[in-house]
């Protein structure tokens, strides 16, 4: 049997992949500020052999429809949203195997600072921390986070490049295994150990040696998203587990073979999907309609508009939609033009299409049901396991845990043991390090022994 993985995913706040659903006066996505909401959520996922919380972060506010944020603000679009990273320590003291993939941005951090956050949580987590590698498209991140204007889609890229760049000089190179001795003649760390990032590029500097000692991953799991072209090449380079968002089994194949023709390496991937389940078909049918009865399509659409940079609020959404060049997520809009040859897609029916999908492949039923489900769309998509959205949060997880975790266990394709102490162990099925062949093992001033 194949194993397969699974991870959870959602954002510090309101408004992911089903906008509108906080209307339902039984929906806890407005307890994000608790605490104890995030210690609950990763218990729950632990119990029910998750690798990772993967949590989405959007740096700016969507104000592309109809040129402001109104829409985003009413409707709750990614809005309000907290720091991804501040509740990772409090999740991680009540856990001991569960992963927190966290995304940020290679466009508005500084390498230097960034890989020190990084460090201290991979610290504090015992080597659990994963990075899900952005290089962000909002117009708005970008007035707000320094920059004069958004910066072109395949510099974005470039810039990404040189940032992996620099913070594998600082985790893998700067300090040697055995620098921090704690010798009371000698000192605490030994010099000849440590050793200047050294990096002069185009857009960073770092020069100095790394603020911190190393970690137990050094590098944090490497996580990417990106489905252009320039994200594909990226993930190919970089990524050991790729995320992928498609509807439809037959594409997610066609994108995991054009990765993998791109790379010798061989990076997970895993497929966003959305599940709702019950002890039979019919009532997880009625449980999906409620849930579906309060996503906004107004909501749905101006989050595709922010995601495309294409400002439905102006246009005609029910003409078609065509490809063009935009500095935004350019897969999102090539999945409903170009990526599709089946059909013409408008506006419109893109927001409903992604309304009742919430977002993902969606998959409703019984806990035999979705077991089904969810290992034929891993079979057709030839992908290694999913990331379980969380649609109705608080419900969502525990559901998917006591009823689908044990069915898919019994068919013993989710372990019941965590394989190994570190995520890179959990994901990769390899050692708590980059693996030799990996672009940031190269920076390792002396190679580890295998």
């Amino acid at each position: 049997m194949t194993r397969m993985h699974l991870h959870g995913f959602k954002i510090a706040g309101v408004g992911h992949t089903a906008v509108g659903t906080w209307r339902n006066p039984a929906n806890q996505e407005s307890r994000y500020t608790d605490l104890d909401y995030w210690t609950s959520t990763a218990r729950t996922l632990e119990a029910g052999m998750f690798d990772s919380l993967f949590l989405a972060d959007f740096p700016g506010i969507n104000d592309v429809y109809g040129g402001s944020a109104d829409t985003a603000l009413r409707e709750a679009i990614a809005v309000p949203i907290n720091d991804p990273t501040m509740a990772i320590s409090a999740m991680a003291a009540v856990t001991e195997h569960l992963g927190f993939a966290v995304t940020a941005s290679t466009t508005y951090e500084q390498p230097y600072s960034f890989a020190r956050r990084m460090t201290t949580l991979d610290h504090l987590t015992k080597g659990r921390l994963g990075w899900n590698v952005v290089t962000s498209a909002t117009a708005s991140a970008a007035r707000n986070l320094g920059r004069a204007a958004q910066v072109p889609h395949d510099e974005r890229y470039a810039i990404a490049e040189e940032f992996l760049e620099a913070v594998y000089a600082l985790w893998e190179g700067s300090w040697e295994d055995g620098a921090v001795v704690r010798d009371p003649a000698t000192g605490y760390v030994d010099p000849s150990k440590v050793h200047p990032a050294a990096h002069s590029g185009k857009y960073f500097s770092v020069p100095d040696p790394f603020l911190c000692e190393p970690s137990p991953q050094r590098t944090p799991t490497l996580f990417q998203a990106g489905a252009s072209a320039a994200g594909k090449d990226f993930a190919a380079k970089h990524a050991e587990a790729v995320f992928l968002v498609e509807t439809d089994p037959r594409r997610m194949r066609a994108t995991v073979a054009d990765i993998r023709s791109r790379t010798d390496r061989d990076p997970a991937f895993i497929a966003g999907v959305s599940v709702v389940v019950a002890e039979t078909d019919e009532a997880a049918r009625r449980r999906f309609e409620n849930l579906v009865s309060y996503v906004s399509a107004e909501g749905t659409l101006a989050r595709q508009s922010a995601l495309m940079q294409l400002d439905f609020g102006a246009a005609d959404i029910d003409s078609p939609l065509r490809f063009v060049e935009t500095d935004g997520i350019r897969s999102f809009l090539e999945r409903f033009t170009v990526g599709d040859p089946d059909r013409v897609w408008t506006p419109r029916q893109v927001a409903e299409q992604m309304a009742r999908s919430l977002g993902a492949i969606t998959v409703v039923g019984s806990p035999t049901t979705v077991a089904d489900r969810l290992q034929e769309i891993q079979e057709a998509g030839g992908i290694d396991g999913f990331n379980v959205y969380d649609n109705d949060p608080l419900r969502t997880f525990p559901d998917f845990v006591e009823m689908v975790v044990p069915e898919l266990q019994r068919r013993g394709v989710v372990p019941t043991e965590y394989p190994g102490k570190t995520l890179r162990e959990n994901v990769t099925g390899g050692g708590p390090r980059l693996p030799l062949g990996h672009p940031g093992e190269a920076y390792r001033k002396v190679p580890v022994s295998r």
